[in-house]
């Protein structure tokens, strides 16, 4: 009787990678959170799956439909949808053993139950960047922000990159003079400028009953242009009364004082108005990241600050700042516009170690393990094939050396070592093999 054969195949919006791609993606992984760990950050981990109270606790809306949400028993959990609300109930659950400001990162998964689209995922890699305050938290660590974001990207090998910054006290400010009661879907509406452009904007303000002079009043405000030191004068100049619009412009200005104090270029960071977040937890300062040279791309790295993160797991004011690394997009669309190196390595591998025949496989796995004790990646290739096809295996994972150990090895206690690029063989010393290996992949590195 035939078996059944279930066609192998992936869900939608779920990315799957070769070793080569997956390699890469496991560099730039590293990149971040090498970069997170130099700003004293430490990292956490918690459960890809929790409560659905915890993650519900806000409300449902948009985050109830995109949940994948299920039931074990009588217990009612969710997959996370981001790392925010977990880091909330993280800090609420072990606010007692924690030094405050909180300095965490996280690297992870989060599943969203999205619309399947090109370049858009429902499971994906966030990695989150995030100081937490202990009923206060300095405007100054929103400057050290950018400061992270402009070193990560540079570590990430990008040059010509702009982090655009605006506060959201400004713009609530703004609206309040304009006797605008509900900012928050406002401010929804004005995050989608540059992606259903001006009349688009018009259209969703115009749906939410503002006149057609208070929404050009709007789009004139968030395109006040000029330098941000002189952004910053056209602010001031409007001489509004509001006190939460004056605390906006103090704050943002004194984050882009001490973003040039933290060493971030000027070219680099700069004041727009146009930025709002659609999330209506932020409080102050917001982030959004460009590739200056790929602006098809979007935005590469978002976030704010928010003045109180586990207000629904704890009665402590915990307020914070940090951002989001979407990886998974990222990467994605990075490989779409061939921005990704193609010479990644396919294996770790540097030796492929090849016994002759089978009685000299003891004596190969002696050899393997002297290099691996060395430092030298090696693995040991014990099929029973033709020599051509051990070969065409070193070949195709690009493997740089290849060490045979046959009688002749054997019997002068020595190993015949083959540069594959070259295509030289040597017998020599185990030892002296070991040198030269180490020698060339020093340089090469």
């Amino acid at each position: 009787m035939s078996k059944d054969i279930v066609k192998p195949a992936t869900l939608p919006g779920f990315l799957e990678l070769l070793p080569q791609d997956q390699i890469l993606f496991n560099e730039i992984k590293d990149v971040i959170r090498k970069t997170y760990e130099n700003y004293g950050f430490v990292p956490i981990e918690t459960p890809l799956i929790e409560r659905s109270e915890i993650l519900l606790a806000k409300g449902g809306g948009e985050t109830e439909k995109q949940i994948y949400r299920f039931t074990k028993g009588d217990t009612d959990m969710a997959l996370r949808f981001d790392l925010t609300v977990p880091l909330a109930r993280y800090v609420a659950q072990h606010f007692s053993e924690l030094t405050f400001p909180f300095r965490r990162y996280h690297i992870g998964k989060v599943y969203r139950g999205e619309k399947s689209q090109r370049g858009r995922f429902r499971e994906f890699y966030q990695c989150d960047v995030d100081i937490i305050g202990n009923g206060r938290l300095s405007v100054i660590y929103d400057a050290e922000i950018v400061s992270i974001i402009y070193s990560t990207f540079k570590n990430l090998g990008f040059g010509n990159f702009t982090i655009r910054i605006n506060n959201r006290k400004i713009l609530n400010g703004f609206f309040g003079s304009l006797n605008i009661e509900d900012t928050t879907e406002v401010l929804r509406a004005v995050d989608k400028l540059e992606k259903i452009g001006e009349k688009g904007v018009i259209s969703e303000l115009s749906k939410l009953g503002l006149s057609n002079d208070t929404s050009h009043e709007i789009l004139k405000f968030v395109k006040i242009k000029g330098t941000n030191e002189e952004k910053l004068a056209s602010l001031k100049a409007l001489n509004l009364t509001s006190a939460m619009f004056k605390e906006g412009i103090e704050e943002l200005e004194k984050v882009t004082e001490y973003a040039e104090a933290f060493g971030v270029p000027a070219a680099n960071y700069s004041i727009d108005l146009t930025i709002a977040r659609g999330l209506d937890y932020y409080t102050g300062t917001v982030y959004e990241t460009f590739l200056d040279d790929y602006p098809e791309i979007g935005s590469v790295c978002s976030g704010g600050r928010y003045e109180n993160l586990a207000e629904y797991y704890t009665t402590q004011k915990l307020p914070g700042v940090g951002v989001s690394i979407g990886l998974t997009r990222l990467f994605y669309q990075l490989k779409e516009a061939g921005l990704l190196k193609e010479d990644s390595p396919i294996t770790f591998t540097k030796v492929l170690v090849i016994p002759m025949e089978e009685k000299f496989n003891l004596n190969a796995i002696k050899v393997a393990n002297t290099l691996r004790a060395n430092g030298i990646v090696s693995e040991i290739h014990f099929e029973d094939v033709k020599i051509s096809k051990k070969l065409s295996y070193a070949n195709n994972l690009k493997i740089p050396y290849v060490i045979f150990i046959g009688e002749e090895e054997t019997e002068n206690n020595k190993v015949s070592l083959k540069d594959m690029k070259s295509g030289v063989q040597k017998l020599l010393e185990l030892e002296e093999a070991v040198k030269i290996i180490q020698e060339q992949l020093a340089q090469n590195s």
